[in-house]
């Protein structure tokens, strides 16, 4: 019985609020956050690949606009019957990429101007926007005479 009270002594010690289970990882804010951040991540560090997980939609249309313009190489893919994971080659041109949030609206008319505000120079990076058309960058919304919400931004 003496043993049983040295185990109920221990359990007196813990402070009540500290939870049983083991810490579980962060809440995902943004799944697109965290794909542009680790390819970031891993771009500055000379890696080849970088796998991202999980996959969504608009992770997949985000990365194929980079795509479009050569910024990363193969997308793979991978469907494990949870949220899926894409595996992407890196060629080293991107410099950064990031997520704008809030998403705000943007008129087409203001495209120009917030494209100086977060892009190093006119000559190249790009703005991505979600709009009625789908994920597209400034460019391309702005030959479809579109504005929509912007998404994010690599170069």
């Amino acid at each position: 019985s003496s043993h049983s009270g040295s185990v109920r002594e221990l359990h007196s010690v813990r402070p009540p609020q500290a939870p049983c289970r083991p810490t579980a990882a962060m809440v995902r804010i943004s799944v697109l956050r965290d794909c542009l951040n680790g390819i970031c991540n891993d771009e500055k560090r000379g890696k080849r690949q970088v796998q991202v997980r999980p996959n969504s939609k608009a992770v997949i249309k985000f990365l194929q606009v980079m795509q479009k313009h050569g910024y990363i190489g193969d997308l793979e893919i991978i469907d494990d019957h949870r949220a899926g994971k894409v595996v992407v080659d890196l060629v080293g041109r991107i410099n950064k990429c990031g997520v704008i949030s809030p998403r705000f609206d943007v008129c087409l008319g203001d495209i120009e101007q917030l494209a100086s505000n977060i892009l190093p120079s006119r000559q190249f990076g790009h703005l991505v926007f979600t709009t009625p058309y789908g994920i597209m960058d400034h460019e391309e919304a702005r030959r479809k005479n579109t504005g929509g919400k912007i998404v994010g931004f690599f170069f």
